[in-house]
């Protein structure tokens, strides 16, 4: 009988280790602030692998977080949340996944990673995404 009961607690002691664990998963969970610190307007992002530079318009920084996935309701979980880093892995279900790191140099430049699979095919980004001016256009 004693060892039943040892079982009992390890069990219980896991359970609350793991809840203790997921705790900032739900409820509040994380700001993402340093996203929304970088400055609104048009950036200009440009791969390392030299493709030609692409700009797109940002009301926020976290349209940054799925490049690959412009728009689509994803499930996201963050896995670092710091003044000059996040790191955020995210679901499309049916239309792929993705795990993006931005790392902030200033509210106008910062450093994206990103991969994942987008439609069944594979993608990596390191690039580095800079603030070139005000939105313009309809």
């Amino acid at each position: 009988m004693q060892v039943g009961k040892l079982k009992l607690r390890l069990a219980k002691a896991a359970a609350a280790g793991l809840m203790a664990l997921a705790a900032p998963a739900f409820g509040g969970g994380p700001s993402l602030a340093m996203l929304d610190q970088l400055e609104s307007g048009r950036w200009e992002l440009r791969e390392r692998s030299g493709a030609a530079a692409q700009r797109i318009c940002l009301q926020s920084g976290r349209r940054l977080i799925q490049l690959r996935h412009p728009g689509l309701p994803c499930e996201s979980y963050v896995v670092t949340d710091s003044p000059g880093e996040v790191v955020v892995q995210y679901t499309c279900r049916g239309r792929g996944y993705g795990r993006t790191e931005i790392r902030r140099e200033t509210n106008r430049l910062v450093q994206v990673q990103s991969q994942g699979i987008v439609d069944g095919l594979p993608f990596v980004i390191t690039a580095e995404a800079r603030r070139v001016g005000e939105c313009t256009g309809a």
